[in-house]
């Protein structure tokens, strides 16, 4: 047996979604790569936040994955592949959306220099999307189509995401870079980087960004070694647009946020 097939992590307690997205698409750069179906290791996630006062993060998770014909598991995500051949896959699927924030997260000082009392603050919360996701490989790369929506009535928003990568192999290890870009709805991103109307009645000054487009590029290494063992990486950099960078839940002068994750597995 070559490597592990399925080697993405149950991010599923982490703090924040945007490297649980990561290590999900991560996992479908590197499921055509690595054959078994069963894998379990440790994952170190670190991410560069750039919500006021929040700073970096890092993390010591367990790795548990599995990735079978027709289920799978990726990251927070528990999904369901109703059509795949050589080329194409259409999939649906149910996932964590672990944006949720405590106020006390926030910086005192950092949402002083917004304008912003931190105690007039409420908590952002988790959810749970459903969504629906297509792939198209070919000879020029692989397009990946997702769109999921909250149904918990958290953001009561939704989300559209399109990346595009290319594998590269240089021996045994393979490299994957990716661009695109994810939509959020103006109910998404006003309620994860906006002023809620409880805040607003509290004093806090009214802000909401509306649909918003974040660009994103990321790579990817898959290397294989020891027969049943694989190393995983993903370097990831998200570009804040303007709406998001104004809003005074996000660091001043913060333009972009990065998120980096390792792993190293053992398939079954």
């Amino acid at each position: 047996m070559s490597a592990l097939r399925a080697c993405t992590p149950l991010l599923l307690l982490l703090p924040f979604s945007v490297a649980a997205q990561v290590v999900e698409r991560t996992d479908k750069q590197a499921q055509d790569l690595l054959p078994s179906r069963w894998s379990a290791g440790l994952a170190v996630v670190h991410r560069d936040s750039e919500y006021a006062g929040e700073g970096t993060r890092t993390r010591l998770l367990p790795n548990i994955a599995y990735d079978g014909d027709r289920f799978y598991l990726r990251g927070a995500a528990l999904g369901y592949r109703a059509y795949k051949d050589e080329r194409f896959e259409l999939r649906t699927f149910i996932a964590g959306r672990l944006d949720g924030m405590d106020a006390d997260d926030f910086g005192v000082a950092e949402l002083a220099r917004r304008g912003v009392d931190r105690s007039l603050l409420s908590d952002r919360d988790d959810s749970v999307d459903v969504g629906v996701g297509g792939s198209w490989k070919g000879a020029a790369g692989k397009l990946d189509l997702d769109a999921r929506v909250d149904v918990t009535g958290t953001s009561e928003g939704y989300a559209v995401a399109l990346d595009y990568s290319y594998p590269l192999t240089l021996g045994r290890t393979t490299l994957v870079p990716s661009v695109g870009a994810v939509r959020l709805s103006a109910d998404m991103a006003d309620y994860y980087y906006g002023i809620l109307d409880e805040e607003v009645a509290r004093g806090v000054a009214a802000y909401r960004p509306g649909a918003a487009t974040v660009p994103r590029a990321s790579l990817s290494l898959v290397h294989p070694f020891a027969k049943r063992w694989v190393l995983l990486g993903n370097l990831e950099y998200r570009a804040l647009p303007d709406a998001l960078q104004d809003s005074p839940l996000v660091e001043a002068g913060k333009d972009r946020s990065t998120s980096l994750f390792i792993g190293i597995s053992r398939g079954f």
